[in-house]
């Protein structure tokens, strides 16, 4: 019998054999690609005598379409009690409402984690020369930075209002005709995120640990994350981890700390990528670095996302593209991004088997180049299938 996810006292989630997850098809080619990695999401589980049982619920241009409402009061109900969900790429809509959907559900849920892994699939065509090196975790803060939201426009009364209380208060002489935006940074939104980084190496083994920052100018903010993850590695990661200041670059058997000014990460991800293994920041320069490298190993296409709160245990993974509306019902975009990020859900409930297996038949398919438009235009004799034949392709190889 189906039952919900839930979490134990302990900070464990509880996953029966048969969980109900939510999920949201998405808006434009959501009708093609979320059916499409269902049925390989589907077949993996059966693998391992598992069954997820789906439950839609409504957001988006389908939601407004139905209900009148971009985002019913029930999705984020079922979201809260069921607190494992997917959803496939939304329609913001346009003037007025909602800022983003996809910002909205991250800020009422307190997903303050973005975790982006970012790997190279062989065979998938990449601008550079050694995607293969590309294996890394970005860890983005969803919650503060300018992404939340705290701006107002130029050469209003608000802006006037503001500017006046800044000049009185601080003496800062701001341009009549600017818009204003506040980058709040706090301690603890910092090192909730910073925590979920070190703990995600400490149960993966991995050798090292990124603070990506621009603390060079931004010394009260971003200055201030990367002294804030630095003292928590001090305070509670000390017998697993080791800043680089501490050991000189030796940490021994520890997890190495250290910390890359934005600018210099951006290069080095593309010039040494085989030096990141996780990588912690704040949102703005999370979002730089995902699709960065996304597109060093073969475009957002194809680029997993989740969003999670380790403390309450929920998680809902997505599609990191948009809605691609011209393609939409044509059964012929690649379903890999919305597909990945179930493959990431699967390892966050455990279920790291399942996961494993549909990698392997997915990269499998794209070695036998057996591949959606996308691929098939950038590779050599390659056979191109439509949305639902690249997922019966994988499925193939399970």
């Amino acid at each position: 019998m189906a039952e919900k996810i839930s979490m134990s006292a302990d900070g464990v989630l509880n996953v029966p054999t048969e969980p109900i997850i939510p999920f949201i098809e998405g808006d434009g080619t959501g009708v093609d690609i979320w059916p499409a990695a269902r049925l390989v999401l589907d077949a993996a589980a059966a693998k391992h005598g598992r069954k997820v049982e789906w439950k839609e619920v409504l957001a988006g241009e389908k939601a407004f379409n139905e209900t009148g409402d971009w985002l019913p009061q029930e999705t984020i109900e079922t979201f809260e009690s069921h607190l494992i969900g997917i959803k496939g790429p939304l329609t913001t809509p346009i003037g007025g409402g909602f800022r983003s959907l996809n910002v909205a559900i991250r800020q009422i849920l307190d997903l303050y984690v973005c975790l982006r892994p970012v790997r190279y699939f062989k065979g998938v065509p990449s601008p550079v020369k050694h995607p293969e090196l590309v294996d890394m975790v970005i860890f983005r803060e969803n919650t503060e930075d300018i992404y939340a939201g705290l701006e107002v426009e130029a050469m209003t009364p608000d802006a006037l209002k503001l500017r006046e209380l800044l000049e009185d208060a601080f003496g800062w002489k701001i341009r009549e005709d600017a818009g204003i935006g506040i980058k709040p940074i706090s301690k603890t939104g910092s090192q909730r995120l910073q925590r979920a980084a070190l703990q995600y190496a400490v149960d993966r083994g991995l050798p090292r640990v990124h603070w990506v920052h621009k603390g060079n100018i931004m010394k009260y903010t971003e200055g201030a994350f990367q002294r804030w993850g630095y003292e928590l590695v001090r305070e509670e990661f000390s017998d697993v981890a080791v800043a680089w200041e501490d050991c000189g670059g030796d940490p021994g058997d520890k997890i190495l700390v250290q910390d890359t000014i934005a600018d210099i990460a951006l290069q080095q991800v593309l010039t040494r990528p085989a030096e990141f293994d996780v990588i912690g920041t704040m949102n703005l320069n999370g979002d730089y670095l995902s699709d960065a490298l996304a597109a060093q190993v073969g475009g957002i296409g194809i680029a997993p996302g989740g969003n999670a709160n380790y403390v309450t245990g929920h998680g809902i993974f997505e599609a990191t593209h948009g809605t691609a509306p011209k393609y939409a019902g044509q059964d012929k975009v690649n379903p890999s991004s919305v597909l990945l990020s179930g493959v990431l859900m699967f390892e966050h409930i455990g279920w790291k088997d399942a996961a494993d297996d549909i990698v392997a038949a997915m990269e499998a398919a794209i070695a036998d180049k057996v591949v959606t438009y996308d691929f098939a235009r950038l590779m050599e004799g390659a056979t191109e299938v439509k949305c639902s034949e690249f997922a019966s392709a994988i499925v193939d190889r399970l």
